[in-house]
């Protein structure tokens, strides 16, 4: 009978803990908070508690919201879930979510994490400029090859053309002879 009542009370908890698995959403408001809280204590660390620190502070939330939008992935064991983020190919876990409760990792860990996020982000953006700089030149080089070509055509055409005008007047000096 006790055997029964503890298989009862573990499938009934288990039941609870699927039922009360936090969802992405919840993840990234618990993450934000911890991530909101660091930026300020960061800040006001450093900078102090004025007009500009609380620009930058929202600017560096706003871009972490986007980071998070974008990098933050969820994998679900059913009873419980964890986040992570992919960076430089390394999957590293930021939360833990159990019974409706989101428990961030440190907030050395997180800022880590969310810097490397960020970085890779930048990265891929610097990429992209570089590839469309690189594709302006591209076109400028054969914009300046057809030009050059128009050119050695336009030469080759006043050479034919002096070539014919020395041929008639080598024929008109013939015919005079």
């Amino acid at each position: 009978m006790k055997k029964l009542l503890v298989i009862i009370i573990i499938l009934l908890v288990a039941v609870l803990m699927t039922q009360t698995v936090p969802d992405k959403k919840a993840h990234k408001e618990a993450m934000m908070e911890a991530v909101k809280e660091y930026v300020a204590e960061e800040a006001d660390e450093r900078y102090g508690d004025n007009v500009l620190t609380g620009i930058g502070k929202s600017v560096v939330v706003k871009t972490i919201e986007v980071v998070l939008n974008t990098k933050l992935k969820v994998d679900n064991y059913y009873l419980f879930n964890t986040t992570h983020v992919k960076t430089n190919g390394e999957k590293k876990t930021l939360s833990l979510g159990i019974l409706g409760n989101v428990i961030t990792f440190d907030k050395e860990m997180l800022r880590e994490n969310l810097e490397a996020a960020a970085k890779e982000k930048e990265e891929a953006a610097e990429e992209k400029a570089a590839a469309k700089a690189s594709e302006k030149e591209l076109k400028r080089l054969k914009k300046e090859q057809k030009k050059r070509e128009k050119e050695l055509k336009k030469e080759q055409k006043r050479r034919e053309k002096e070539a014919k005008k020395k041929q008639k007047e080598a024929e008109k000096q013939k015919k005079q002879q």
